[in-house]
């Protein structure tokens, strides 16, 4: 008998909350079986099995939350039976209990393990569908049948805007509370000088965001340092892309070639890809670019790997893969670990400069603001430009004044002759 504990799925996870199981007791399980689905603090994924056997016993139920190395299940020999012990007697519950010990709680009252509707449901076809987590939640909150939506992702996978375009059958109950699983909400029915107030609890994502985007600001000294970029080549050099590409080509945005223009930077100034980490400067030999990524009510950050050694179309691809992976649910922890410097553009909301919090282990993150047409002075006469302003902010523990001006400065360089990314 081995018990299958809660695994670490990602770098920064203390904890994990069981969404689904997978696997049925009585199951064979082989290695590699997706055997649960776990919710951590960056993202929902299935956990496959490192070992092969038979599913003996669930330890955890759906919805519970453990600590990373606490027991969820246990997996037995194969063949339907449990291993033996060293004594020879069958371990878990499927052997005999020993004498005086009490049955577990569920078999004292008859009341056999909870199961959501939607996994019962596909239990009973004996067949289940491929789904994304987030895709499953919704599923269930609009009393939607999966089986019966056509999957839009990978493979037929079903996602979120594959439930969210279909229509709950006209006789379900109402359904519940779209809120995230496991948050709390309560109103003040008193009379306040606010009105009614509703609190909600965070989900395990924002939780993460909360604590780390606060002991950012707390232990690391930021400073900032704003620029502005003559955008007119690279506008320029975007639109010609976009004219000689075919149908089907990706075309790279102004935000892959800002990734692209940090990324060549970074090269050239190791300190700026780096972090301040326990009182010792750390210089990684990699450059991955995260890009930030509204999702549902959260902000994710997905990295772009080596982004210094990739062309802009394929930057342009990896970025978009990605994004759609953060928006129906579906990105993976590896996905969202390992950057080593994070752009966040919000100039597609109208936003001219803004001021963006360092993720914490790196050194600076570049704030990018929209491109604008404005009137500028060139040679002593007024032209039209296509100007856009960049906030760099630092970790002033590893890069210094004049290293990030002299970074900032590259990068400006870099899209104001556009033909140098392409190098």
């Amino acid at each position: 008998m081995s018990e299958v504990v809660m695994p670490r799925l990602s770098d920064s996870m203390e904890e994990g909350t069981i969404l689904t199981w997978l696997k049925r007791v009585g199951d064979e399980v082989a290695v590699g079986d997706e055997l649960v689905e776990i919710e951590t603090d960056k993202a929902n994924m299935a956990y496959e099995a490192d070992e092969a056997g038979t599913l003996t016993e669930i330890l955890a139920q759906e919805g519970e939350t453990l600590p990373i190395g606490s027991p969820i299940a246990r997996i037995g020999e194969g063949n339907g039976q449990p291993a033996e012990s060293d004594e020879g007697q069958a371990a878990g519950p499927a052997g005999p209990a020993a004498a005086g010990d009490p049955p577990p709680a569920a078999e004292q009252q008859g009341v056999p393990p909870t199961k959501s509707p939607t996994a019962e449901a596909e239990e009973m076809d004996g067949e289940r569908v491929k789904a994304s987590p987030l895709a499953r939640r919704l599923a269930q909150d609009k009393g939607l049948d999966l089986k019966a939506l056509h999957g839009s992702g990978p493979g037929g996978r079903i996602v979120k805007h594959d439930v969210e375009e279909a229509e709950a059958p006209s006789s379900a109950a109402p359904a519940p509370s779209t809120q995230p699983e496991g948050a709390g909400v309560a109103s003040s029915a008193g009379g306040t000088a606010k009105g009614e107030v509703e609190t909600r609890d965070p989900n395990k994502l924002q939780q993460t965001i909360a604590r780390r985007m606060a002991e950012s600001k707390a232990t690391a000294p930021h400073f900032y340092l704003t620029i502005e970029v003559d955008m007119g080549k690279a506008v320029a050099a975007r639109g010609a892309i976009k004219a000689g590409s075919k149908e089907g080509d990706v075309v790279p945005s102004f935000n892959d070639m800002i990734v692209k223009a940090c990324a060549i930077a970074l090269r050239e100034f190791p300190k700026a890809n780096g972090g301040y980490r326990d009182g010792r400067f750390e210089l990684y030999s990699r450059i991955n670019v995260g890009v930030a990524v509204a999702a549902e009510e959260a902000l994710v950050v997905p990295t772009v790997f080596d982004a210094d050694r990739k062309g802009l179309r394929q930057i342009a691809a990896d970025t978009r893969a990605v994004a759609a992976k953060v928006r129906d649910g579906s990105v993976t922890p590896p996905e969202l670990s390992g950057g080593t410097f994070t752009v966040s553009n919000l100039g597609m909301f109208g936003i001219d400069e803004f001021d963006a919090v360092i993720n914490m282990g790196q050194a600076a993150i570049l704030a990018v603001g929209a491109i604008r047409e404005v009137p500028a002075v060139r040679d002593g006469q007024v032209v039209p430009a296509e100007l856009m302003k960049a906030t760099l902010s630092c970790d002033h523990r590893i890069l210094y004044g004049a290293e990030g001006a002299e970074f900032l400065a590259r990068v400006k360089q870099l899209l104001e002759e556009p033909v140098s990314l392409a190098l």
